[in-house]
């Protein structure tokens, strides 16, 4: 049974910064995609970060764009993404999603393609 459970979320001031984490187990992370999304209220889940391997492929939404990155150890099957110059506007439930085969070009950016989910972890950034 696969399990993604994420971690690292919070309240935090504009201009702050935070980690989460998203451990998975029965699940081999290998040269799968994964990816970090999150949903706004009243918002569609947006697809913010994916990588595929240790980073041979990488890709941000413009949105968060030279303020998060996004990193995994496979060693530890953990998917990372470091937040940094947080704005109100990133205020969501963040969650960590897996696909369960492999995406050949890239990875996929839709929630569509990806079979795994963590439970989320909230974020609020306060003005």
């Amino acid at each position: 049974q696969v399990q993604l459970v994420e971690s690292g979320g919070g309240s935090v001031q504009a201009g702050g910064s935070l980690r989460l984490s998203c451990a998975a187990s029965g699940y081999t992370v290998g040269d799968k995609c994964m990816g970090w999304f999150r949903q706004a209220p009243g918002k569609e889940r947006e697809g913010i970060a994916f990588i595929k391997r240790n980073g041979d492929y990488i890709n941000y939404a413009d949105s968060v764009k030279g303020r998060f990155t996004i990193a995994r150890d496979n060693d530890k099957n953990t998917v990372y993404l470091q937040m940094n110059s947080l704005e109100p506007e990133d205020t969501a439930v963040y969650y960590c999603a897996a696909r369960a085969t492999y995406w050949f070009s890239g990875c996929a950016r839709s929630p569509n393609e990806y079979n795994y989910w963590g439970q989320g972890t909230q974020v609020t950034v306060s003005s």
